[in-house]
C-alpha cells in the first residue's frame, strides 16, 4: 500500500512532467528556470510563515484574521530595529512586535469574548494606521528617508547546499552539480535540476530556517504533549478542561506563537526580500497565508504547497508574461483531470462544469497571444481563488474553532 509520502512524490513528479511538456510546447523557458524557482521560494516564505501562524492559532480554537496586521507590525519593526542594530535583531524585533499584536487579539477574543473576526479586522486596521503614524514621526525627526520607508538594513549572508548547489563552508568551495545539468536543456531532467538549483542555491540562512519551521511545526503539534493539549483546546475545550488541561493557557500560547510567526514573515519581507521597510509591503500576504491554511486543510505540509503555488505564480508574473500565458495550459489540464475524476465518481454536473471551463480556458489560450498587464498582475490571486475552490470540499477545520470558551461552561 502506497504511503502518503510516496503518493505526494508521485503527484509532484507528474505535475513537473506536465509543466516540462508545456514548457517544451510553448517555449516558455521561465516556467522551470533557476531564477523562477529561486524567486518563488523567496516569495513563498512570508506566506508559509503567516499560514503556520494561522495554524497554531486555529488549532487552539481562535480564528486569526489579524495575521495581516501582525505581519505589518513585524515588517515595520524589522525595518526600524534592523536598520539600527542589524538584521538578526531586526528579525527578533519583528517576532516580538507580531506577538504583541497577537496578545491584543488574544485578550480581546479569549478573555473578553469579542468576536474573533471583528477583533482580527480591528488588528489589521490599527496596525496599518499605527505604523504609518510612527513612520511619520521618525521621518519628521530626520531619522527616516521618507514618511513610509525605513533606512536600509544590512544584508544576511546567502549560501548554497554543498555538492548540489555549490556554496562555501569554512573556506572550502563546494562543487555545483545541478547547474551543468540545468544548462543542458534536457527534457524533464534539466527542468528538475533547474528547480532544485533555484531552491538550494544562493539560499538565505533565514529562508532555510523558515522552511525548517514547517517540519518543526508538525512535530510540535502532532508529536508532543504540548501540541496535543493545544489541539484539544481547539477540538473539545470542555473535555480538555475535565482532563486537567489549562485551556486558557493553550489558547493564549497558540495565538502568541501565531503572532510571532506572522511577525517573522513581515520581518522577512522587510529585511531579506527588500532590505528596508516600505509601506504596503505586506500587500495582503496575511490573507494569502489564511488561504494557504485552508488549502492545506490545517496541515503544515499543505500550507507549504499552497504557499508554493502562490509564490510560483507571483514569481512568473514578475519575470515573464509569456510564462503566465503558457500557464493557462496547466489550468486546462487540471480541469480536464477534474472532468475525468468527476465522471468516475458519477458527478456528471460537476464534470460538465469543469469541462466547459477547460474548453473556455483552451479557447482563451488559442485566441490571445499576449495577456493584458492587469491580468498578469492578478495571476497569483486568481490562482489562489481557483485552488481554494478546488480544495474547499475536503476542508475540515477544528471543531471548536471560533467558538467562545468559558471555564466550567457546558
Amino acid at each position: 500500500m502506497k504511503t502518503k509520502a510516496t503518493k505526494l512524490l508521485l503527484n509532484a513528479t507528474l505535475v513537473l512532467l506536465i509543466i516540462s511538456i508545456i514548457r517544451l510546447i510553448t517555449g516558455a523557458s521561465d516556467l522551470t528556470s533557476v531564477g523562477t524557482a529561486s524567486a518563488a521560494l523567496l516569495l513563498s516564505v512570508p506566506i508559509v510563515l503567516a499560514g503556520l501562524g494561522g495554524l497554531f492559532s486555529e488549532r487552539a480554537g481562535v480564528v486569526n484574521i489579524g495575521l495581516e496586521g501582525m505581519m505589518i507590525l513585524g515588517a515595520w519593526a524589522g525595518g526600524f530595529i534592523g536598520s539600527k542594530h542589524g538584521p538578526w535583531l531586526g528579525l527578533a524585533a519583528a517576532i516580538f512586535f507580531g506577538a504583541v499584536g497577537a496578545l491584543v487579539h488574544a485578550i480581546a477574543t479569549i478573555s473578553f469574548g469579542v468576536d474573533h473576526v471583528v477583533s482580527g479586522v480591528a488588528i489589521n486596521i490599527i496596525a496599518a494606521g499605527l505604523v504609518r503614524y510612527l513612520s511619520t514621526i521618525l521621518y519628521q525627526g530626520g531619522s527616516w528617508p521618507g514618511p513610509s520607508q525605513s533606512p536600509d538594513v544590512g544584508p544576511i549572508s546567502n549560501n548554497g547546499l554543498p555538492v548540489l548547489s555549490g556554496g562555501t563552508y569554512f573556506g572550502w568551495k563546494s562543487p555545483d552539480i545541478l547547474t551543468p545539468i540545468a544548462e543542458k536543456q534536457w527534457f524533464f531532467i534539466s527542468d528538475v535540476a533547474s528547480i532544485l538549483r533555484g531552491f538550494t542555491g544562493d539560499l538565505s540562512y533565514v529562508t532555510a530556517i523558515a522552511v525548517a519551521i514547517v517540519p518543526i511545526s508538525f512535530f510540535i503539534l502532532w508529536k508532543t504533549s504540548f501540541g496535543l493539549r493545544l489541539r484539544s483546546a481547539g477540538e473539545a475545550p470542555i473535555a480538555a478542561e475535565s482532563l486537567g488541561v489549562n485551556v486558557y493557557l493553550m489558547k493564549y500560547s497558540g495565538v502568541l506563537i501565531s503572532g510571532g510567526l506572522a511577525g517573522l514573515g513581515g520581518g522577512f519581507l522587510a529585511i531579506v526580500a527588500a532590505n528596508h521597510y516600505q509601506e504596503n509591503q505586506v500587500a495582503g500576504r496575511g490573507y494569502i497565508g489564511l488561504a494557504a491554511l485552508l488549502f492545506g486543510n490545517y496541515r503544515p505540509g499543505g500550507i507549504l504547497m499552497g504557499a508554493g503555488l502562490f509564490g510560483f505564480a507571483d514569481a512568473l508574473q514578475l519575470r515573464d508574461s509569456a510564462a503566465i500565458h503558457a500557464l493557462i495550459l496547466l489550468i486546462v489540464v487540471t480541469l480536464a483531470y477534474l472532468v475525468y475524476r468527476d465522471v468516475r465518481k458519477g458527478k456528471l454536473v460537476s464534470a460538465a462544469i469543469s469541462g466547459v471551463m477547460s474548453a473556455g480556458f483552451l479557447w482563451f489560450y488559442l485566441a490571445v497571444d499576449e495577456l493584458p498587464g492587469q491580468l498578469v498582475t492578478m495571476t497569483p490571486y486568481i490562482a489562489t481563488l481557483l485552488v481554494l475552490s478546488l480544495a474547499s470540499q475536503r476542508l475540515r477545520m477544528p471543531a471548536a474553532d471560533g467558538i467562545p470558551y468559558r471555564r466550567g461552561g457546558m
